[in-house]
């Protein structure tokens, strides 16, 4: 038997279950009807789908059966980082269930959102269209696959679906379970199984965070404890299985090593050249959770120690020069920050540099300290007036709209960036962090600046990783960290780039 079987977690399986189960039908099914269906490593798309040993292991425990031939495990529990397979193996249990399972079959692939539920099932599909004795037997629509011949049906549904309820599933393939808002999807098609005499619930997921945005453990998190108890011998629950491959925690994260431990198609199905790629550019929470299949807290610190530090170099404004703005705001509490990046021509790397910071100092203003409005405003107006190259003002609007709405009455071409945005500030702050950790940019060494940025903390749920402030200190400050996210972002987007309207027209 290969190293990369068994996992670091596997609840037991008693041999005669193995015997008795499903597990050699399903790898002949694969054996005869599992392709490619994108590009990648392990092969082109159309071609033969050759299932690892350690895939093989996995699919003879997840369909073991008990002793009046069901299903032995009601809930499985697959952990596995990014680019081992998971997708693959979500798609061949879907259609596996949709033709070998029951008449009147209902197969569902669930997801936190349709678009990451379609993966699994548009591969499913994929597959079938790949195999002419497969799709003579069905009826393909955009979201459904149907066999008339025995009423089976396999569809996609996420959390964003309101009716899920009457539900009565013969198989469930969540993808991607860590992303789920809550546990309340899960519960529900938990509950529905109960119709069924022989079913079960498939999770195929990596890590992700202890904490769901509801702030109560994270049903994904919950399985793994419970899993892993299972796997102890703390408590016995035949109905429920998990394999779950993971790194020691306290591992070096950049070490080879680690990685092999964790990814059992390391070197094989995904290369190591992406990982040390992906190890220098990639947060470490975020590397743990998607690389290493580590369980992490919601908060770690965001660059690398002495990341920042390294790219500054001297720095003077040229009138010539084509800017952007960052604008974050505050009332009283926080900092109110300009802060500015040059606009790349050929060649050149962008610069992050502050224009000015309006700070309460606890040891001199008293409760009653507001910003100074027509200060900043007249700051950004003087700005602009010694530089008259400057493409955008991106702002927060969040209690500055009067002031916007001022500056923009003069011609200023003040833009709208929340950054309360998630869907904005993930993509926006990994453009920095790889700006940084690559050296591809420079910042001019402004103390508050850079005292801001090692304030800011990444905050990981299932939408992603942002910085945000560390909430057990109110005074470390990251409003100079956001508006430096913010200028960098537009200085180093595309010009035709229509990605924020006006806030007033």
């Amino acid at each position: 038997m290969k190293s990369n079987w068994p996992p670091r977690w596997l609840t037991p399986v008693p041999d005669k279950a193995i015997e008795d189960g499903q597990g050699e039908l399903v790898i002949q099914f694969a054996e005869a009807f599992g392709v490619i269906t994108k590009d990648s490593v392990a092969g082109r798309t159309g071609e033969p789908m050759v299932l690892r040993d350690w895939q093989k292991e996995m699919i003879r425990h997840v369909f073991a059966h008990d002793e009046e031939k069901n299903f032995r495990h009601k809930v499985a529990l697959l952990g596995l980082p990014r680019k081992n397979g998971k997708s693959a193996l979500g798609s061949l249990f879907g259609i596996y269930h949709l033709f070998m399972g029951p008449n009147g079959g209902e197969v569902y692939s669930v997801a936190a959102e349709k678009n990451q539920a379609a993966i699994v099932f548009k591969d499913a599909k994929k597959m079938i269209e790949a195999n002419p004795e497969l799709l003579d037997m069905v009826k393909l629509y955009r979201d459904a696959i149907e066999i008339p011949s025995t009423g089976s049906v396999y569809r996609v549904l996420s959390a964003e679906h309101n009716t899920k309820e009457g539900l009565s599933p013969t198989a469930v393939i969540f993808d991607e379970l860590h992303a789920q808002p809550s546990r309340e999807l899960f519960d529900v098609f938990s509950l529905a199984q109960g119709s069924r005499r022989s079913s079960q619930l498939l999770a195929i997921s990596t890590a992700g965070v202890k904490i769901d945005s509801r702030g109560s453990e994270s049903i994904c998190y919950s399985l793994y404890q419970m899993g892993q108890r299972v796997a102890r011998g703390e408590i016995e629950d035949d109905s429920f299985f998990m394999a779950w491959y993971e790194a020691p925690i306290e591992a070096d994260y950049k070490d080879p090593e680690t990685w092999k431990i964790a990814n059992p198609g390391f070197g094989d199905i995904n290369a190591e050249s992406d990982f040390v790629s992906a190890a220098r550019r990639t947060p470490e929470n975020e590397f743990k959770t998607k690389r290493l299949n580590n369980f992490v807290s919601a908060q770690s610190a965001w660059l690398p120690s002495g990341a920042w530090d390294e790219q500054e170099t001297e720095f003077a404004l040229d009138p010539e020069q084509e800017y952007v703005l960052g604008f974050d705001g505050s009332f009283s509490g926080d900092a109110t920050v300009i802060v500015g990046c040059t606009v790349p021509k050929e060649n050149q790397k962008p610069t992050v540099f502050m224009v000015k910071a309006w700070e309460k100092d606890e040891q001199i203003h008293d409760r009653d300290w507001r910003v100074n409005i027509a200060d900043v405003e007249q700051t950004i107006i003087d700005f602009c007036a010694k530089h008259p190259h400057v493409r955008e003002i991106a702002c927060d609007p969040y209690r500055w709209q009067r002031s916007m709405e001022a500056l923009q009455d003069r011609g200023l071409p003040i833009v709208e960036w929340p950054s309360t945005s998630a869907r904005r500030m993930i993509p926006a702050c990994a453009k920095l962090y790889d700006a940084v950790v690559d050296g591809e940019m420079f910042q001019d060494g402004d103390p508050t600046l850079a005292r801001h940025i090692d304030n800011a903390v990444v905050k990981t749920d299932n939408l992603g990783s942002r910085i945000v402030k560390d909430k057990r200190s109110s005074q470390r400050r990251i409003d100079a960290a956001v508006a430096a996210v913010l200028a960098f972002d537009r200085a180093t987007g595309r010009i035709e780039e229509e990605l924020i309207p006006r806030i007033y027209v």
